[in-house]
């Protein structure tokens, strides 16, 4: 009996020795050079009731194989028995790579309603680094709001991170797992139970749990993902604890707007309130982003105070090196004074700093192009300006959080202008010039470092000066592959300079078999100025579309020259996509005009005259249903015009003449695929969509597959039309890539689908305790589970000195508790293992590192003693 008593009292010493009742935590960096970074480790901890362990210094494993101790460096002592340490140092990586900076520390506190035997499951947080010189340096975001607050059951809680990211890179948000040994989930974790929903707004950050059913304490893990121009750069998880109690209390609620928008330069001065239903008194605080910028002048104060209501005012003196194009999140926390617990609400401010408005923008048009100024945007951080046109006004006067130029005014960003002091951009249509006709309109924004725009400019539009041809027709008169016609027309010029240009005056026609005029040759010399109309015949309008420029000369003896820079223009030439029981009839052209409908014609074997059959303004039309492989042939009408007076309107021509037959040439629409590994059950599930118009004609689907990412594609399988999903039982590995493609009825294969890389499965684990005492219960130390597709380990068993007791390359271990050296049964204590697990993975042979701790119970020591 006393032999036992003993027992217990040294495991119970055990625990305590290593229990630091962790409640929360994180790891966040900043870069300092090209692989050197500097770490911050966070920490709550519980300082009570009853004995807690400290911790002055923390272990960190910085993911490339090594591993430092970090020393305290700040420690602050918060309500409700927290206490939040900082630990900070450096480390100097080897080179470009991803890397799972890790800290762990026994362990967690008692009583974790959602953690299977909490007090005895490691504390473990994680951060992953990207390092890739061509995404330039990173830092993590800054997580300002500590995780501190209680719940009550019943009561809708809300926490959000105050996440603020020094690069001004977009973040997002997920819930995760809780993680213990090697950062690995915790098994069996759960999240908390909630009446309604338990959720993080992946936007926001708002950690929502609406609403805790029972009293517990809970902990949960957010993941915070970083992202650049589209490419995940970074991720951090904070965990963290929430206290949940019962209580009447009601939480107060914060009153404020969800965004701010301001112009660099702006002084920001900003009430917020908050209430609270049952009449306590509230305070008020801020943290986020505004306070931690390099430059901060952001402040907070409460300015007033009583039963059931507060007041707080955010005063921010904005500048230019504030404008960037993610917000700036700013978390007003109400918490009230009710005994014995406080609630709390958290509301999240997005304030957008909008650089200034280009201004006095001027225009000076010639005969094709036009001459842009503009003045200096009075923030010298801009790194240029864009340049927006459009053909007719829009009236845009942009809101208060309208940033640039928005899509649908139909504006196109035609140029770039670089650098703060270069204001004035010469437009010619990328050295084509710009057609006759037309209003063209323009609008300026001033880009920031990061790419932001601020407000757009006033619009300014301007037109042409009339001082050269303008093409109205190219029509086809007669389709033919020998006699074929086309009527050729333009506007005379009337607005050039007859001083410099007295005349007499020549057009100089060009043609050219192409839509873009590429092969131009001269055709026809006119030498009235009122002549305007050209009749081109001998052409093969059958096969071929023809383009035509009409040059403007002074022609005086001895002073002939070009006036202004002539544009091209095409004829219409109809096509088609032979599809199943229909064809498709493209419209092609390249015109300086604007068409706004097209009239189709149509005639089939049995009929003598065209007839119209429909109207539409796309640059296409489906003639449907028609029957397969009997003939139909068409002809096309534009109608359209310029959008300036003074030219013939509405400007109408003709397509040449052309048929086909209708029969399906096009093959379907490629899958979407999707897919996940069901790694028990050792298969990949795959599932794809069609939509609707594509899946009517679809026969049979072909799935490929390639066990090693981008290597050569195999069919593995053909299912019919009725099945969207195929079962693939994989021999070397549940690693691989798939796609699908759709088979139509003429044997047209679609492209194929999307590519889908699965490599999620994860079978070798290591247990974390093991008790070889002989009685036939874990008396082998073996793997967790059952395992699948690894080729050999590298395993490593070190005593707490250092010392390896026992080494192996067989995935099964079969360690039995005996240092390799003596063959003496180790004794009770913690030791740590190294584990290089190499595995069958989408890049072939892959080497997974393990690492953690081993707690021997060999049920014979008393205490623990050197091997």
């Amino acid at each position: 009996m006393k032999k036992i008593l003993i027992l217990i009292l040294s495991f119970s010493c055990f625990l305590s020795a290593y229990s630091t009742h962790n409640r929360a935590g994180e790891i966040t960096y900043r870069q300092i050079s090209s692989y050197t970074f500097e770490i911050t480790v966070i920490t709550y901890t519980a300082t009570g009731p009853g004995w807690t362990a400290d911790r002055p210094q923390l272990e960190v494993f910085w993911g490339d194989n090594t591993s430092s101790i970090l020393p305290r460096v700040e420690e602050t002592h918060l309500p409700d028995y927290y206490k939040r340490n900082k630990y900070v140092g450096t480390h100097t990586y080897p080179g470009p790579g991803i890397y799972v900076i890790v800290v762990e520390d026994p362990n967690r506190n008692l009583g974790v309603d959602n953690i299977p035997n909490s007090v005895n499951t490691i504390f473990s947080i994680a951060t992953t680094m990207y390092i890739n010189p061509s995404i330039g340096y990173n830092s993590t975001p800054v997580l300002t709001q500590p995780p501190v607050d209680k719940a009550a059951v019943g009561q809708r809680f809300v926490h959000n991170p105050g996440a603020y990211d020094p690069d001004g890179d977009s973040l997002s948000y997920k819930l995760t797992t809780c993680r213990a040994d090697n950062g690995e989930p915790i098994a069996g974790y759960t999240f908390p139970p909630a009446s309604k929903e338990f959720y993080v707004n992946a936007v926001t950050g708002d950690l929502v749990w609406d609403a805790p059913l029972y009293v517990g304490v809970f902990n949960v893990a957010m993941l915070i993902e970083e992202w650049r121009n589209g490419i995940k750069i970074g991720e951090i998880i904070r965990d963290m604890q929430i206290e949940v109690y019962e209580t009447d209390n009601r939480p107060p609620v914060v009153n404020a707007d969800d965004v701010i928008c301001v112009e660099a330069g702006t002084w920001i001065k900003y009430n917020v309130s908050a209430t609270d239903p049952d009449g306590d008194m509230i305070e008020l605080s801020a943290k986020g982003a505004p306070f931690e910028i390099e430059h901060a002048s952001a402040a907070f104060d409460q300015i007033s105070s009583q039963p059931g209501y507060a007041e707080g005012q955010f005063r921010w003196q904005t500048i230019c090196a504030d404008v960037r194009k993610q917000p700036y999140i700013l978390n007003i926390k109400a918490e009230d004074n009710a005994s014995p617990v406080s609630l709390t609400d958290i509301k999240s401010i997005y304030i957008y700093v909008i650089g200034p408005k280009v201004e006095n923008v001027s225009l000076e048009p010639t005969t094709t192009t036009v001459f842009i100024e503009w003045d200096e945007n009075r923030c010298e951080e801009v790194i240029g300006y864009n340049v927006y046109r459009r053909i007719s006004p829009t009236g845009f006067v942009p809101d208060t959080c309208e940033v640039g130029v928005p899509p649908h005014l139909g504006y196109k960003l035609i140029d770039f202008v670089k650098g703060w002091k270069n204001t004035e951009y010469l437009d010619n249509n990328h050295l084509q010039g710009l057609p006759q006709g037309h209003e063209y309109c323009y609008i300026i924004t001033a880009v920031f470092p990061d790419g932001a725009e601020g407000y757009a400019s006033d619009e300014i539009c301007t037109t042409l000066i009339r001082g050269i041809p303008t093409i109205t027709h190219v029509s086809v008169i007669e389709t033919d592959n020998e006699n074929g016609k086309m009527y050729v027309e333009w506007s005379k010029p009337i607005d050039f300079d007859s001083i410099e240009a007295p005349g007499p005056y020549q057009y100089v026609l060009y043609r050219s078999e192409s839509f873009w005029g590429e092969a131009l040759t001269e055709i026809a010399t006119l030498d009235d100025i009122n002549d305007t109309i050209f009749y081109d015949s001998l052409l093969n309008t059958l096969e071929h579309p023809y383009s035509y420029k009409v040059e403007f000369y002074n022609n005086s003896p001895g002073n002939r020259f070009l006036i202004g820079t002539p544009h091209i223009a095409s004829s219409i030439f109809i096509t088609f996509d032979q599809l199943e029981n229909a064809l498709k009839i493209h419209f092609n052209k390249n015109v300086p005009w604007i068409n706004t409908e097209y009239t189709v014609y149509r005639k089939t074997e049995t009929e003598t005259e065209f007839d119209s059959i429909a109207s539409t303004a796309n640059n296409y039309y489906i003639d449907d249903p028609l029957v397969n492989l009997r003939e139909y042939c068409y002809y096309v009408r534009s109608t359209g015009g310029y959008s300036v007076d003074g030219i013939i309107y509405p400007i109408i021509n003709f397509s040449q003449e052309n048929c086909e037959i209708a029969i399906d040439t096009i093959p379907p629409c490629p899958p979407i695929l999707s897919g996940e590994s069901l790694c028990d059950s050792l298969y990949n599930h795959l599932t794809w969509i069609l939509n609707d118009t594509c899946r009517d004609d679809v026969l049979e689907y072909n799935i490929f597959y390639t066990p090693i990412k981008d290597g050569d594609f195999e069919l593995i399988g053909t299912v019919s039309r009725d099945f969207n999903y195929f079962l693939h039982y994989p021999e070397l590995s549940m690693a691989g890539c798939y796609y699908v493609t759709a088979v139509d009825s003429f044997s047209n294969e679609s492209a194929g689908s999307n590519i889908v890389c699965l490599d999620e499965c994860i079978y070798y684990e290591l247990p974390n305790v093991f008790t070889p005492n002989d009685d036939g219960i874990f008396d082998i130390y073996l793997p967790a589970s059952p395992y699948y597709f690894v080729e050999k380990v590298d395993m490593k068993i070190f005593n707490r000195w250092g010392e390896l007791v026992y080494e192996t390359d067989d995935p099964k271990i079969n360690w039995d508790g005996r240092n390799y050296r003596n063959n003496r049964p180790v004794t009770t204590g913690v030791y740590f293992y190294i584990c290089d697990v190499y595995e069958r993975r989408l890049t072939g042979i892959e080497i997974r590192h393990l690492q953690g701790f081993i707690h021997v119970f060999t049920g014979t020591d008393t205490k623990l003693q050197h091997e």
